[in-house]
């Protein structure tokens, strides 16, 4: 097996039998290094545990491995089935359609028996893509505290497929999970995303609702293509090719992980306030009275002579805590800080993060506060680019019901600089290995249909994009042998500062290309450029993704005619002088400009690609579209930005239009 793929570790034989218990021990160890057939063993994948939902309404797989040639019997709802197994040591039945319902109890049978109980038949869905789908509720108990106290539901189940990549071969068996039933406990696992959807689909259909949670976070799509969909990408498929030499990968591993280690090493060996024989910059007694000070939030490139330096630079601010705080549980919140964080109030550890994303909720044991002066202190690591604190975020202390805010002047100090951290091959990012160790396992396992959420990590190739997922569509319908299997994405919120005038945009690109890639059948798409934040590229708010999913999924998975799934989606353009009319669909009951006011978001160009701001006014089921100094329009762009706010096109069940660049106009004479 090669060295970057995850192995289950065993107990080591003893070299020396010295008396009859280790002779025991090593013939059991020695049965558990061998394989699974010889030991004439039926197992399952782990898919097939306690506490599974089962598709309802199709046939489904049920498979596993034992020795070759041996029977196996399968036995649910009251009816066996039979399956030997073949040279390859697998074996499969497959069960027929069945209603929603469960508990039951699927008991196998051959030279040993198994049971898996607790088994429900209803819907399972499959979530995938990067960071936004597999944010967890725990990431958003502050947003939804009710939510997650009234999580209590046994029907609603989640299965988290550990992350794991192969580019020699596919997988067979993912390499860890279990399902577990929401609670208010167990849900702080669940994807956000995923819980919020499955909650809607659970109480509108009143089934049991499985979540298979398969994404990892920094993920571009084509990490989740099969060997056979990258023929189709030569440059990816070259990429993930030189991967398949595990030795090779070793040594890259090896070699990155040392360089890296050898920077921390060298940082702290660097950093000042760390020194040996002196007093810790980290100390509440320290005497910083020498320090410059910097407004958090805020960059220190932007404020402070340091310019972008890269390195540690230590922050410190006293506050005076009132008595009424002291002697209880505390949170400290630093919104999210560029890039790792060690933090401290009055000398004591609080917590620490190794990268800027997670948001900074640090909760403070009693006795950590004392009334009076306290001594607040984060020794922050910056790996390239700007360092700092993230505006527009929570900088507070609070405890007893009280806040501090914490935002205002900081005293600062360089601890040490160095270059930026050396760059890391990202193994679970290369064409192919995703698909191949966290999709292929699940492949025989029967799916409602997939949920996907992803494209950041695709944003500076937007070109490639709809070619992508097209393909990568196509691709999982075919290995999971369901042409028409539904599958519903979300189009990426906004993000990122406003800019004032039409520019170009790789993240309004690849919205555009989630936009095109509706021409594939059975596929529905969840807008929500009007539910992000424009200094987080992990939104907080998850229930409107997950709603506007399942409006989706009623009307391509569950066959509702009537609802209105999407909001308004580009259609055609004809121009008729200085005019350009834009028809629709998924109007619903009719377009209008959420907020009153006119229309805001739309920019046109003429032959010269120039993109100004255009007015826009709504007529009937078209929005007429047009800007006095363009008198040949030949493109229109809607909420063409990365963060496009403003853009208040809607249709009047309150869904966002799209965004969209026109295609070649019909011109009418």
């Amino acid at each position: 097996m090669s060295s970057f793929l995850s192995t289950r570790s065993f107990p080591t034989c003893p070299v020396v039998l010295r008396n009859g218990r280790n002779l025991l021990l090593a013939l059991s160890t020695t049965w558990l290094l061998m394989p699974a057939e010889a030991a004439a063993q039926v197992r399952l994948p782990r898919l097939v545990s306690d506490g599974m939902v089962l598709q309802r309404d199709q046939p489904v797989r049920i498979w596993g491995w034992a020795a070759k040639g041996e029977k196996v019997s399968v036995a649910f709802q009251g009816k066996t089935y039979q399956a030997t197994t073949g040279s390859d040591g697998q074996w499969r039945v497959t069960l027929p359609a069945m209603k929603a319902g469960g508990p039951y109890e699927l008991n196998i049978k051959a030279s040993n028996a198994l049971s898996v109980k607790d088994v429900l038949v209803g819907d399972v869905w499959l979530l995938s893509g990067q960071s936004n789908m597999e944010t967890p509720m725990s990431r958003l108990r502050d947003k939804y505290p009710d939510v997650i106290a009234q999580a209590a539901n046994p029907r609603i189940r989640q299965y988290e497929v550990p992350m794991s990549y192969a580019f020699q071969k596919p997988r067979t068996d993912v390499n860890g999970g279990k399902w577990i039933a929401a609670d208010p406990q167990t849900v702080l696992q669940f994807s956000g995303v995923g819980y919020f959807f499955a909650k809607e689909i659970n109480a509108k259909y009143q089934v049991p609702v499985g979540l298979i949670k398969d994404a990892v976070g920094g993920s571009p799509a084509e990490a989740w293509l099969s060997a056979d969909a990258l023929k189709q990408f030569p440059t990816y498929e070259q990429q993930g090719a030189k991967y398949k030499d595990s030795a090779m990968v070793a040594g890259i591993r090896q070699r990155e992980g040392a360089a890296v280690a050898n920077w921390y090493k060298q940082l702290y060996q660097a950093d000042q306030g760390e020194a040996r024989g002196q007093q810790k910059w980290s100390a509440p007694e320290y005497d910083a009275s020498s320090w410059a000070t910097m407004n958090v939030p805020g960059y220190w490139a932007n404020q402070t002579p340091l310019g972008p330096v890269n390195g540690v630079v230590w922050f410190r601010k006293e506050v005076e805590v009132p008595a009424a705080m002291v002697g209880q549980p505390a949170r400290l919140e630093l919104g999210t800080l560029v890039d790792a964080d060690s933090t401290y109030i009055n000398g004591q550890l609080v917590g620490t993060t190794g990268y800027q994303y997670p948001p900074r909720k640090y909760e403070v044991k009693p006795g950590v506060l004392k009334a009076g002066k306290n001594v607040v202190v984060v020794r922050l690591i910056n790996n390239g680019g700007r360092g700092g604190f993230t505006p527009e975020k929570n900088y507070q202390l609070t405890a007893g019901g009280q806040t501090i805010d914490l935002r205002g002047p900081w005293q600062y100090k360089l601890g040490a600089t160095q270059p930026p951290t050396p760059g890391t091959t990202t193994f679970q990012y290369q064409p192919g290995g995703l698909f191949n160790g966290m999709i292929a396992p699940v492949l025989p396992y029967a799916i409602k249909g997939v949920l996907w959420y992803q494209g950041e990590s695709n944003t500076g190739r937007p070109q490639d994009y709809q070619a992508l997922m097209t393909s990568l569509i196509n691709d999982w319908r075919g290995h999971f042998q369901q042409p028409k299997l539904p599958f519903l994405y979300v189009q990426l919120a906004n993000f990122m500062a406003v800019k004032p005038e039409p520019s170009e945009s790789g993240w309004a690109a690849v919205r555009d290309a989630q936009r095109r890639t509706l021409a594939v059948p059975y596929t529905g798409m969840a807008v929500i450029t009007d539910a992000g934040e424009w200094n987080d590229i992990h939104p907080l708010d998850k229930q409107t993704p997950g709603h506007r999913l399942a409006l989706a999924a009623q009307k391509v998975a569950y066959g509702d005619g009537k609802v209105v799934s999407s909001g308004p989606l580009y259609q055609t353009m004809q121009v008729a002088g200085n005019k350009a009319t834009l028809s629709f669909a998924s109007i619903g009951g009719g377009l209008m400009a959420k907020g009153g006011g006119p229309l805001k978001g739309f920019a046109v160009a003429g032959p010269d690609k120039k993109f100004v701001w255009a007015q826009a006014r709504i007529e009937g089921k078209n929005v007429v579209v047009w800007n006095d100094q363009v008198p040949n329009p030949t493109v229109v762009r809607y909420a063409w930005a990365d963060n496009p706010e403003g853009a208040n096109l809607y249709n009047k069940e309150g869904l966002p239009a799209s965004s969209f660049q026109t295609a070649a106009p019909v011109v009418t004479p």
